[in-house]
């Protein structure tokens, strides 16, 4: 029973994007590089696509899904049923540290659906010091965003709290003809590799969400303006940064600042 032959129809409210180009496959398991005895866990399995090269290359496998369709079979599949962990729940929702072992860090790789990519990469990132390394394919305007650096316009608060989290690294570009329904968007798979020590000093980490959201949310106001209720001129000058800079003008050194001298 190969992938091909699942015959499930894509549900459009789950996001649901079914890759299947061999050549992408294997070079994102390439990237991937699973080995025997980690703690691989693989979020949206969806009808294989991924899980069945990799369960090639290792005896265990968990895998987090929500489709209660896909849930079935995959546990009744011939090859995968014996390797895998299933847990059927929302990634999103889900608490991934029931699947920490403190002598293997999780291994965390996915097809992500376009609709929650973005909050569950907020969800997973609370989970960070547990998390060896993340590679997921995403629409490739979020692996911009990623990656983005102060001054573009793909800089935002996801780009500031990943680039906290974990050194990010764009791998591969995926066509929407290695899915299907192809998507009308760009696909790409991203690496990321949470930071043992973090780049910059946050003394608390709520602060400096908080800090981003209040100064994108308005990113057209200068962040005297953006940030009033929660600093005032003083504190802006104490944490070296320029009161008439927009939000997307600020590095994450400059938000960690902000977010350090909050009382």
């Amino acid at each position: 029973m190969s992938r091909k032959h699942l015959g499930h129809t894509a549900r459009k409210r789950f996001g649901q994007n079914f890759l299947h180009d061999e050549y992408i496959i294997q070079q994102i398991v390439a990237a991937i590089r699973p080995e025997n005895g980690q703690n691989m866990v693989e979020i949206g399995p969806g009808l294989g696509a991924l899980t069945e090269p990799v369960c090639e290359l290792i005896d265990q496998l968990t895998v987090v899904e929500l489709d209660r369709d896909l849930v079935e079979r995959l546990s009744t599949h011939p090859f995968l049923s014996s390797k895998l962990n299933i847990v059927q729940s929302d990634a999103l929702k889900f608490d991934f540290s029931q699947l920490v072992d403190q002598e293997k860090p999780l291994r965390i790789f996915g097809n992500l659906p376009y609709n929650i990519s973005t909050p569950l990469m907020f969800h997973l990132f609370s989970y960070a010091t547990h998390v060896q390394d993340m590679h997921f394919m995403l629409q490739r305007e979020v692996v911009n965003r990623l990656a983005a650096s102060p001054g573009s316009k793909d800089y935002g608060r996801l780009s500031v709290m990943a680039q906290y989290y974990c050194q990010v690294i764009p791998v591969l570009e995926v066509p929407p003809s290695a899915f299907k329904p192809a998507p009308k968007v760009d696909s790409a798979i991203v690496r990321l590799i949470p930071y043992s020590d973090k780049p910059i000093k946050v003394d608390d980490v709520d602060k400096l969400q908080q800090v981003c959201k209040m100064a994108f949310n308005q990113r057209r106001k200068t962040i005297r303006n953006s940030l009033q209720s929660i600093l005032n001129d003083a504190q802006l000058e104490q944490a070296g940064v320029n009161p008439e800079l927009r939000a997307e003008n600020l590095s994450l050194s400059d938000y960690a600042a902000l977010a350090n001298t909050i009382v």
